[in-house]
């Protein structure tokens, strides 16, 4: 997952110096990268021993979080933050003074970054530091960068700067095609805010911005919020399966793999009774967007949200969804059969399919079937031993090694912390990559990519090296053994690494398109692939030994695995696809048509197949309406683009180096910096239809005759 955090929190306010698009940016410093001598690579070794601790120099100098000097303690942000806004008045001064042209956007480009230097470290901090006096002066600086940023969107003497050289026509013809495209997206970012509007029109777009960012954040709030029911309401024997406080139940997620039909029933209608305060903002804040986007020149949400993407606009999203949907629908109906036998044979009682069931018994179908328990896969899948594999995918694929670093005093915040330096055969260093793996008390839960800093050419020719952060949540080594994974928990290491990888090859002019900073249905693309390579047996076979007896994961084990994900896929598949639909009808046209709940009610029976329960607004826990508006169709249409590229490129080879050098040429390499379509056409040299893309997605549902035969032996 790509982590879209903003400055300071700030949504849209803070768009226009401000990339818009997924990631955090920030300051980073790094020192040569040294080899481990040991049995292992440098990377394996240093993931499957514990932290030698940092340097016992009681008296040494701090370097400070990600070797900022500054940030050696707390107070330093408040002296990295005084000297960003001194520098950012520099900036306006001078790009307000001169005469347009492309020293306009390479100044505009500086000026975003020295504010995000220091605002995305500290939205970093504020999130993951484990000292509270850390977070608290994080907070503080993210609230005093966004203090200057809302200023800066409200200047209109920078956005004609930026105006003049967009207007004349010869001095566009002259820009090379990245500082045009640059120039573009800073001032659609600038116009999405308002700013080219009269005073009064200006204004209300200011104050619709705060209250759509308050909206979003009291939504968010509401979608995890516990609901709870008195004792009494519910069976005795359940009561066990979740948290009890005096005379009530508290019911705090949909518990959507327990065993129990009931203790899943429970779940599923009191977590999703509806809660009127919650449903009057869902409201409010759809409402709300679309009088931003009618505001700012726009029909619908959508069409604002969806400006620059592959899909463009919410007609293609929408042609794309149906088609989909068409193409699952034989697919969908004889997976929910084969859940609803499965219901049959274990509880013949009550054997209708509800929408509380999928989840469980597709597991359970698939444990049968495949015989996929984790503890069998975890014995192979050390830490270090993952590490070691995208170690040796990387070198035959793009001539890149990982080596672990230890890093200064003071330079990470966790005594766990992993650094690594990536280094290019040829190229030398491209950049950094600390690894925040281990759960510890307070982590947020999600597995995210954070760019700490992006790439970008200085003023001195030198190339600014970008920094990232992966963070996950697996667990600590034991005395006995070193951190296991489960197949799910490398799939997911492997898909953050295809961000970090996006980041490190983006060798992009500038910071405001580096890396993962491009078009949402385009920026996981690069992790969806890595999850092709981490469920190909050749690549497995490289890494996945026992870390006791050193034996290799045999073949017929990890096509089980593969194939096992195939069971009821089309219904997993089915149920993004009603989500998606979803998101683009409450971001479409405005008024609606109806209530948000018998929307949903529709939706979920034309698109999903099984049957609405009534007393449940499931919309109202769905937050990703926030970070994803009208943009949840994302993940499908990025894993088409990925299927497409594997099948194209990697599938005959998965370490293919020319195929390799291609994919980093013709994707990874240009970040945001050009259009992803172009980017999709030169990597695949055609340019794909919608049907293209739906094939893609379907074909990934069909069974590997070889597993079939291997498993019939």
């Amino acid at each position: 997952m790509l982590c879209a955090w903003r400055l300071g929190g700030l949504g849209s306010r803070a768009a226009a110096l401000w990339p818009g698009r997924a990631g955090l940016r920030g300051l980073g410093a790094g020192s040569r990268a040294r080899e481990v001598s040991t049995s292992w690579s440098p990377v394996g070794a240093a993931f499957n021993v514990k932290p030698q601790g940092r340097r016992l120099d009681l008296f040494g100098e701090r370097r400070g979080l990600f070797g900022v000097p500054e940030l050696s303690a707390p107070e330093g942000f408040r002296i990295a933050q005084e000297n960003a806004l001194r520098k950012a008045d520099l900036l306006v001064e001078r790009v307000c003074s001169m005469p347009p042209g492309p020293q306009t956007v390479f100044i505009f480009d500086e000026l975003s970054d020295s504010l995000c230097r220091v605002a995305d470290l500290a939205d970093f901090v504020k999130i993951a530091h484990p000292e509270r006096a850390f977070r608290e002066a994080a907070e503080e600086a993210c609230r005093s960068i966004g203090t200057m940023v809302e200023k800066l969107n409200t200047n209109v003497e920078l956005y004609q700067s930026l105006q003049k050289l967009l207007a004349d026509k010869n001095l566009v013809d002259s820009l090379d095609p990245e500082t045009r495209r640059v120039a573009e997206l800073f001032m659609f970012d600038f116009e999405i805010s308002g700013i080219h509007l009269d005073k009064e029109k200006r204004k209300r777009a200011v104050d619709l911005n705060v209250k759509i960012l308050d909206l979003s954040n009291t939504f968010l709030m509401g979608t995890n919020f516990p609901n709870k029911i008195e004792k009494h309401l519910l069976p005795e024997h359940i009561h066990r399966n979740f948290a009890v406080t005096g005379n009530h139940v508290i019911i705090d997620g949909l518990h959507a793999e327990a065993p129990d039909d009931l203790v899943r029933e429970a779940a599923y209608k009191i977590f999703l009774y509806p809660n009127a305060g919650q449903l009057k903002c869902l409201e409010e804040l759809l409402s709300n967007r679309d009088l931003l986007a009618k505001l700012v020149g726009y029909s619908t949400y959508s069409h604002r949200a969806l400006q620059g993407t592959i899909a463009k606009n919410p007609e293609t999203v929408m042609e794309f969804l149906e088609k989909l949907s068409d193409k699952l629908s034989e697919r969908t109906v004889k997976d929910f059969e084969m859940i609803r036998g499965m219901k049959m044979k274990l509880n013949p009682q009550n054997s209708e399919l509800m929408p509380w069931d999928p989840p469980y018994y597709s597991g359970v179908i698939r444990a049968e079937r495949y015989n996929i328990e984790p503890s069998l896969y975890c014995p192979f899948f050390s830490l270090g031993a993952c590490m070691e594999g995208l170690n040796i995918l990387f070198t035959k694929l793009l001539g890149i090694t990982l080596y672990a670093e230890q890093p200064a005093k003071g330079e990470v915040w966790c005594e766990d912390v992993r650094k690594l330096a990536v280094v290019h055969e040829s190229e030398g260093l491209l950049g950094y990559i600390y690894c925040d793996f281990f759960q510890r008390a307070d982590k947020p839960h999600q597995d995210c990519h954070f760019t700490i800093r992006g790439g970008r050419l200085k003023e001195d020719g030198n190339y600014q090296l970008p920094v990232v952060v992966l963070m996950l949540n697996l667990p600590h080594s034991s005395r006995n053994s070193p951190t296991l994974l489960t197949p799910g928990m490398m799939e997911n290491l492997f898909h953050e690494m295809g961000h970090a990888m996006h980041s490190m090859l983006g060798r992009t002019r500038y910071q405001h398109v580096t890396g993962t900073r491009c078009p949402t249905d385009f920026a996981e693309v690069p992790s969806i692939l890595m999850e092709y390579f981490a469920n190909d047996y050749r690549v497995v076979t490289q890494f996945a030994r026992h870390y006791q007896t050193g034996q290799s994961l045999p073949k017929n084990m990890v096509s089980r695995l593969c194939e096992s994900k195939k069971v009821c896929a089309a219904a997993d598949m089915q149920l993004q696809v009603f989500y998606a639909t979803l998101d683009q009808i409450y971001h479409g046209k405005h008024p609606l048509r109806t209530s948000t709940t018998d929307i949903l009610r529709e939706t979920q029976e034309k698109f999903y197949g099984l049957p609405y329960v009534p007393n449940t607004a499931w919309q109202l826990r769905f937050s990703h309406l926030v970070g994803y508006g009208a943009k949840y169709y994302s993940y499908l249409m990025s894993r088409a683009v990925a299927s497409m590229v594997w099948k194209e490129c990697f599938q005959q080879d998965p370490f293919n180096r020319a195929a390799g050098e291609r994919y980093r040429r013709e994707m990874l390499a240009h970040g945001g910096g050009k259009e992803p379509m172009l980017m999709v056409q030169g990597m695949l040299q055609k340019c794909p239809s919608i049907d293209d893309f739906v094939s893609a997605l379907v074909s990934d549902l069909d069974l590997d005759f070889e597993t079939f035969l291997m498993d019939s032996e």
